[in-house]
């Protein structure tokens, strides 16, 4: 674990270079019956999958809602979809806060999008929280004090899985199959940066777009390559098809996939449970359809929201999980808000979170933040897949480049 350690002189020149860009814009007119959110989301497009997300979240604030809102207000949500694309989330992010006068963004997907959006709402001082990214740099409260992320880093989920090769694994050969976009990249670079000086043990490494049909072409050739490990990092859909090329092929290497595809129910058993035996992944978040939580209230509770919300993107999707758990999170800030619904409360607030245990997350993981640590959750387990459920490899682990500040 490496722990950086910022000045105070950089702390203050980065914050008052952003104070200096533009003037503060007014507070938004918080009313005594509404709290006004921002969402951007990729509803439409090559990865409208995760749009389930935003549908996740919607219905998660319309329960809230019913429920009498959150300190008596009500909570409007208004998400809009940027079909992935940088500039449409720019201009639907200015149109949020400058038509629709939100009190803050939350949640918006994607790296690319939220970083076009980044320089805009610090410059402004508009709180930009619980990202739907795992990008580093989207946590960095010195040079960006108004964005925050949520979810544990990319790049040390791909460390994770090195840690995992070189203590159980050490001498195999290494294969890699990516997505060919920031996410792949930088779990891919992870890998590299874990491995080390033993990274030459990567025999083949393939990027591919997101729209590739010849995934099963891809298997084969990391196949012919004799390697004993294959480590994958793309979107749940891809994540079935690439299992089901390994099955046929015969290729039975030990397989280590991104915790974004590990669904049972919308990934491993289309595939073929019998096919993704033995599959390893990194998570933070529990299974709805994993049966070692059948009996749990909480995902109780999941299944009796899905059912009443079913727009809310399906009790099948991972997606959908990590949406209400996400809106789970603002919920706690904003109570923690009280009536002081400013600006700089919310970000108060959100950096003073202590010890939060969400109902959707693994038991051990907690959110943690503070005045310069951004990064909530730093904590993901190994499990690995027996067929039928995911069960627990060692402990708990800390995320391999924490920097957080306490």
């Amino acid at each position: 674990m490496q722990i950086w350690i910022r000045t105070p002189i950089a702390i203050v020149v980065a914050l008052a270079s952003l104070g200096a860009i533009t003037e503060r814009v007014r507070e938004p007119d918080v009313s005594d019956t509404e709290i006004r959110i921002g969402n951007v989301m990729p509803y439409s497009g090559n990865l409208e999958a995760f749009g389930a997300i935003g549908k996740a979240e919607a219905a998660y604030f319309e329960m809230i809602n019913e429920r009498g809102g959150i300190n008596g207000r009500k909570v409007r949500f208004i998400s809009r979809d940027d079909k992935s694309n940088p500039s449409t989330a720019l201009e639907l992010t200015r149109d949020l806060i400058e038509t629709e006068n939100v009190l803050l963004m939350f949640g918006s997907f994607g790296t690319p999008g939220n970083f076009a959006v980044r320089t805009y709402l610090n410059e402004r001082q508009i709180p930009q929280l619980f990202v739907a990214s795992g990008d580093d740099h989207l946590s960095d409260p010195t040079l960006f004090p108004w964005t925050m992320g949520w979810q544990p880093s990319i790049r040390e989920e791909g460390r994770i899985y090195a840690n995992y090769i070189q203590a159980f694994y050490p001498g195999k050969r290494i294969v890699a199959l990516w997505q060919n976009d920031h996410f792949g990249r930088e779990l891919f670079r992870g890998l590299q940066d874990g491995l080390g000086d033993i990274a030459r043990m990567i025999k083949v490494d393939i990027a591919y777009d997101v729209a590739d049909e010849h995934l099963g072409t891809h298997v084969s050739a990391l196949k012919r390559s004799g390697a004993e490990i294959f480590v994958f990092a793309g979107a749940p859909a891809d994540l079935t098809k690439v299992i089901r090329s390994a099955a046929e092929l015969n290729w039975h290497p030990v397989f280590l996939l991104n915790h974004m595809s590990s669904s049972i129910a919308t990934v491993l058993k289309p595939a073929g449970p019998e096919k993704a035996l033995g599959v390893i992944t990194a998570t933070f978040l529990k299974d709805a359809n994993d049966p070692v939580w059948k009996d749990e209230q909480a995902v109780k509770d999941w299944q009796t929201f899905i059912e009443k919300y079913n727009r809310a993107g399906g009790n099948d999707d991972s997606a959908a999980m990590f949406g209400y758990a996400a809106a789970e999170t603002l919920a706690q800030v904003l109570r923690q808000c009280g009536d002081d619904l400013s600006r700089d409360n919310v970000m108060k607030q959100a950096a003073a979170l202590e010890d939060y245990q969400g109902s959707i997350l693994l038991p051990g993981i907690k959110i943690n933040t503070g005045r310069w640590d951004f990064r909530p959750i730093k904590h993901l387990r190994l499990v690995q897949f027996d067929g039928r459920s995911w069960q627990p490899i060692g402990d708990v682990l800390e995320t391999a480049f924490s920097r957080a500040q306490k």
